[in-house]
């Protein structure tokens, strides 16, 4: 029986993935379900049937519930399929980013235990079919399939088993439901191996629910999901558009040039999906004669904490209400989000207020607990929590003995729940004894006119133990600072002189990862060369 919450259309009483499809596509059949940038689409009873003949298909290959299959694509309709396919199953899903490469997909795949790994051919000059054979070479018992457009595995869902397991009881928005193993999420280190977030359709739901519920989503809505669909934002997008019928647009990969024309020809009215998208998109509406965005009501922030003034230019020229943001991580998706009342002020200073459930404790870098408008590291406890690691012995040090994740993000936490992102526990400069917020230097130098991005980080000094490096991309048509003139106009604006960079570089653009994370680590490296 489909359960609808109200007037808005939200779906919430469902006990897995599988329930919840099945429940949409009784619920809007006809209605669209995604489209992508060549104009395919699948309403919500074709993304169903799609679903059901590829878990027919991949049942033919031995797949049943509990099996791992990681599967690495490109943001496809075929890879949505392939999630609701899985679901269908009750298998145990493990989407690796595109740009893993054969040591971490390898490390992935036998770490899991993964039964089959589903790749693409060749796909932007990479030939993954090519490293998945020699990664199974090595792991015996590995299956490798190979999806391109339009050739998922299918079969006849009438040989089908009985739908699998699912929570102990339906969802409930802010409550932690037990729930089978269904995702594992790995996240990469800077130099160790990747560590896998175990997941269940309960926890990443919470997240989609999240978004629903901030955005106050409905089926008028049209998501913009122009970052992986591989990381864990993909899924948590997937259960939000089903939950309230949202369609997605999707691209296989953001390139400005060719993505933005998608957006604008389907008129989207939620786009996201952080700081470099932003900037993609202000740099394209400064040399267009014409609104890009005239529909979209909000712009999602996420990937790491925002320059304040990122989200007054966004509603000055792009409109709408600005960058709304969210805060978290692998391991605890989703764990605060702007909402569409928020002030100005709360939306360009904040991530937003804690999401239902989420129970946080600050912890200073002394090591001692404090309330609440105090900086320390945010540990989290709350309903969209991984269920571990997958290797057991990196607990002891993921989680506190209360049972709290250690996120290893500095923050201020409000009187209101809202949460403000400060830092890195290790991106906290050291200079002469003194703690220098890198984001503090980072969100100053943001507003400079010349400065088009810019990311600041400690490198060994001699004399103080590390000195502050910043590394900026200028704005175009302007001419670079001199080192001098970014100590004045720092010491102009009241930041103390010994938080003031003494080291200036500067690059075209700042290496990120795909969802738009500055990979500071690579920086690093680059200048302590230098």
């Amino acid at each position: 029986m489909t359960q609808a919450s109200g007037a808005n259309g939200w779906l919430t009483e469902w006990s897995s993935l599988w329930d919840l499809i099945n429940q949409r596509a009784e619920a809007t059949p006809d209605a669209r379900f995604a489209i992508d940038e060549d104009g395919r689409s699948l309403t919500f009873a074709q993304y169903r049937d799609s679903a059901l003949r590829c878990a027919a298909g991949f049942a033919a290959l031995g797949i049943g519930e509990g099996d791992v299959v990681s599967w690495q694509l490109p943001t496809w309709l075929e890879s949505m399929v392939l999630v609701g396919g899985l679901s269908r199953l009750g298998a145990v899903q493990n989407p690796i980013l595109p740009i893993y490469r054969d040591r971490e997909v390898g490390f992935v795949v036998r770490e899991s235990g993964a039964k089959v790994l589903v790749v693409t051919g060749e796909w932007r000059g990479f030939d993954y079919a090519a490293m998945a054979n020699s990664i199974a070479i090595e792991t015996p018992g590995l299956k490798v399939v190979v999806v391109e457009r339009n050739s998922l595995p299918e079969g006849d869902p009438a040989t089908l088993a009985p739908e699998p397991t699912g929570a102990s009881r339906n969802f409930a928005p802010g409550e932690q439901i037990d729930a089978p193993l269904r995702w594992l999420f790995y996240t990469s280190g800077t130099t160790a191996n990747p560590k896998g977030a175990r997941h269940t359709d309960m926890t990443v739901a919470h997240s989609g629910y999240a978004m629903v519920d901030a955005f106050q989503l409905t089926s008028a809505d049209r998501n913009a999901l122009i970052f992986p669909f591989t990381h864990i934002g993909g899924a948590g997008w997937l259960f939000a558009g089903l939950i309230a019928g949202t369609p997605q647009v999707i691209v296989e990969a953001f390139l400005p040039a060719t993505t933005i024309p998608v957006l604008e020809r389907e008129r989207v009215t939620v786009a996201g999906a952080g700081t470099f998208f932003h900037l993609a998109y202000l740099e394209a509406q400064q040399h267009a004669d014409h609104p890009l965005f005239p529909e979209t009501r909000l712009f999602v922030g996420g990937g790491a904490a925002k320059p304040p003034q990122l989200h007054y230019d966004v509603k000055a020229q792009l409109g709408g209400a600005g960058i709304l943001s969210g805060y978290g991580l692998t391991e605890c998706p989703i764990l605060s989000m702007a909402r569409t009342t928020d002030t100005d002020e709360q939306l360009a200073k904040t991530e937003g207020p804690l999401t239902a459930g989420v129970v946080v404790k600050v912890v200073t870098i002394e090591g001692e607990v404090v309330g609440r408008g105090v900086e320390g590291e945010i540990r989290v406890r709350g309903p969209q929590m991984c269920l571990g690691y997958t290797e057991p012995a990196l607990n002891a040090t993921g989680f506190d003995d209360e049972g709290f994740f250690r996120t290893g993000d500095l923050g201020i936490v409000d009187d209101d729940g809202y949460v403000t992102i400060t830092g890195r526990l290790k991106d906290v400069i050291i200079r002469k004894g003194e703690n220098i917020s890198a984001k503090e230097v980072e969100d100053l130098l943001f507003t400079h006119p010349a400065i088009a991005d810019v990311a600041v980080i400690g490198l060994p000094d001699i004399s103080s133990g590390e000195r502050a490096c910043a590394v900026i991309v200028v704005a175009e048509n302007s001419t670079a600072p001199e080192l001098s003139e970014l100590f004045t106009f720092c010491k102009d604006a009241g930041l103390m002189i010994q938080k003031i960079p003494e080291q200036l570089e500067i690059l075209p653009a700042l290496p990120r990862n795909p969802t738009g994370k500055v990979l500071k680590h690579e920086l690093r490296k680059k200048y302590s060369e230098v």
